[in-house]
Formats: C-alpha cells, sequence, structure tokens
C-alpha cells in the first residue's frame, strides 16, 4: 500500500527558515500558523521529455523548496502571501476557484493544487485559509518550482480539510491539476515530489504510477548550474508544442501500422500495440516519419482530419498559432526526438 505523507514535529526554534516563516505569517495575519507544508524541487538525471510519451524518467528531489505556512478559518475564502515582494498577495473564494491560463501568477499555479483536490473530492466546499508561503528553488529555472509549489498547495489543502490521501494519489492529482494553468505535463515533477526519499533517486514509471529506488553512490555531489535565464512553461508554448508533436507523432505512427491511432496518445502506447522492441520502434520511426517540419496540411493529409479537428483534438489552446510541426527533431548526434526518447527509456533501469 503506497505510504501517506508523514506528519513531523518539529522545533521551530532550531530551523532559521520556519522562524522567518512564522514571524512573517504573524506580521501578516496576527496569528500564529497553525502548520507548515513542504513540497521539494527537483533535478532529473536521465530521462528529459520524455514521461509525457509515457516513458520512465530517472529524477531525484533536492534541497530546495516550496514552504508554506497555514492556519484555517470559516470565512470561506483564501487569503494567499509570500515571502518574495514581488510576488502580489491575492484572496479568493473557497467556493469559486477560478485560474486564467492567460496569466499565469503564482498564486494561480497554487490554486491548482487546491482546485485539483477539491475536484477529487467531489466538489466539496472547502474550509478558508491563510497561507504564507516561502520558497528557495529559483523559479522558471527547470527545477519545477511551479510543480512544487501545486504539490505543497494540494498537500496543505488535504490537510487544511481534514481529508487521507496517499502520495501515489497527490502525486496523480498534482500532476492533473497543473493543466489548469495550460502546462501539459507527463507527471514527472510531482510524482518526485512527493515520493521522493533521502539518499536514492527514484526510477518512475507510468500507467500505473510506480517508483523504484535508485542508490545513488555513497557521497555523490551533484552539481547544479543555473544559467538564470528564465522560462514559465505556461506563459509561452515552448513546452506544450513538444507535448503536442510528440503526440501527431505517436497518431502518425499508429495509423501506419493500421492500429486505431484515435485513442493512443502516447509513444509508449504505440510500442505496446505494437509489442515491439525499442530497436523496431526506431526504425519505424525512420521509415514513417520525416525530420523536415510538416504543414498543417499535411498533418490533416496523414491522419485523414479536417483543420478544426486538428485544432480541437490535437493542439492546445497555446498552440494553435503554429503554422508548422516539427514532428521530428534532430539532435546533435542526428538522432530524432522520437528516437531519444526510446534511446532514454533503455537506459531508465535501476542499478543494484
Amino acid at each position: 500500500m503506497a505510504a501517506h505523507p508523514p506528519k513531523t514535529k518539529i522545533l521551530i526554534s532550531a530551523n532559521k527558515r520556519l522562524q522567518n516563516l512564522k514571524e512573517a505569517f504573524e506580521k501578516k495575519y496576527g496569528e500564529a500558523p497553525l502548520f507548515y507544508a513542504q513540497a521539494p524541487g527537483r533535478v532529473n538525471l536521465i530521462g528529459e521529455h520524455i514521461d509525457y510519451c509515457g516513458y520512465a524518467v530517472l529524477p531525484m528531489a533536492i534541497e530546495q523548496s516550496i514552504l508554506a505556512a497555514v492556519t484555517v478559518n470559516d470565512s470561506k475564502k483564501i487569503y494567499l502571501a509570500n515571502t518574495e515582494p514581488k510576488y502580489k498577495d491575492f484572496t479568493v473564494s473557497s467556493e469559486d476557484i477560478e485560474i486564467d491560463k492567460d496569466n499565469p501568477q503564482w498564486y494561480y499555479y497554487f490554486l491548482c493544487g487546491v482546485k485539483g483536490i477539491q475536484e477529487h473530492l467531489g466538489k466539496v466546499p472547502l474550509s478558508g485559509m491563510k497561507c504564507v508561503v516561502d520558497g528557495t528553488i529559483p523559479a522558471s529555472s527547470g527545477l519545477s518550482s511551479s510543480s512544487a509549489l501545486v504539490c505543497c498547495a494540494a498537500l496543505l489543502t488535504m490537510e487544511v480539510n481534514h481529508k487521507s490521501l496517499n502520495k501515489v494519489a497527490l502525486a496523480e492529482i498534482s500532476a492533473k491539476c497543473e493543466r489548469y494553468i495550460g502546462t501539459e505535463g507527463g507527471g514527472m515533477d510531482q510524482s518526485i515530489s512527493f515520493l521522493a526519499e533521502e539518499g536514492t533517486a527514484k526510477l518512475i514509471e507510468f500507467h500505473p504510477l510506480r517508483a523504484s529506488d535508485v542508490r545513488l553512490p555513497e557521497g555523490a555531489v551533484f552539481v547544479i548550474s543555473n544559467c538564470c535565464v528564465e522560462m514559465n512553461k505556461a506563459a509561452t508554448s515552448h513546452f506544450n508544442i513538444r507535448v503536442v508533436e510528440c503526440r501527431i507523432a505517436t497518431k502518425m505512427l499508429a495509423k501506419a501500422r493500421g492500429l486505431e491511432w484515435g485513442r493512443l496518445l502516447k509513444l509508449s502506447q504505440v510500442q505496446t500495440e505494437l509489442e515491439a522492441s525499442l530497436e523496431e520502434m526506431l526504425r519505424l520511426v525512420a521509415e514513417v516519419l520525416h525530420p523536415e517540419p510538416y504543414s498543417r496540411e499535411e498533418v490533416c493529409k496523414a491522419l485523414g482530419i479536417t483543420t478544426e479537428q486538428l485544432c480541437t483534438d490535437l493542439l492546445s489552446p497555446n498552440t494553435q498559432h503554429g503554422k508548422t510541426l516539427q514532428v521530428v527533431y534532430t539532435n546533435q548526434c542526428g538522432r530524432s526526438r522520437q528516437a531519444s526518447c526510446l534511446h532514454q527509456s533503455v537506459r531508465t533501469e535501476p542499478t543494484s
């Protein structure tokens, strides 16, 4: 049975960050927090952009995290504040949570987690709460600060409303609800945020979600270099276009092999349906797909669909504008994105 998130008693005075957050909360709301919730960021070791293709990944959590101080009230309102002054306060009714995809502010990521729990519970009325959030994960740096914020919000919303969910359920809910803000990720970030353990990376596999320990060498040190170029996944189409292009490639490969391509969304599903080896999948990619960009008309012709169906069924809201789709990307080794995806999946086996 999947474990539940641990609850730990900590001496506030022995933890400078908690002490500072407690003081900020008291200054903001004139009362002490009832509890704290925390979710870590992550770095991925193997498996870039393959989780949304259904393949396994190998991330590990990092020390940097999202930490929130929380208290409960009966006002039916959610009050949000941040220790970073550039992130503005926000207040919303717990009975009317709306998320603006076109304006991906920090509090909308938080509300994704809140709404995700609410939806999971059957849209039940939620308790009001006051929160102050503190983050040490560099924003928009590729270390999943936004996903950690969603996970932290989901975790504390569960606690505020006296519910109990295990880590796997929370990870699946968080992965799904981050899509409220428009990001169509595959679930790696949320899974490692909940399933991480000290001293080990995790081989994370999907459908069903499961995690296996991959022990790190004793004394190993990982250096993470931040180039300081920020990329907000929800604010641009850069991330979602990759998801969409892999989705289209999936359907083109499936149709070429006579599968019921309409129901398939991930490359791993095509491989399973064909009972194909990775080498056979690599040959299929090379045979069916060409490296030059596909026009919308070419994609529609290949799949036998209309432009309207392409926009409605395959493209996400923020990828509607593109005139071409790079269904196959070639990396520096001359390997396509789909081929790279398949090659990476070979290497994500746990080591002893």
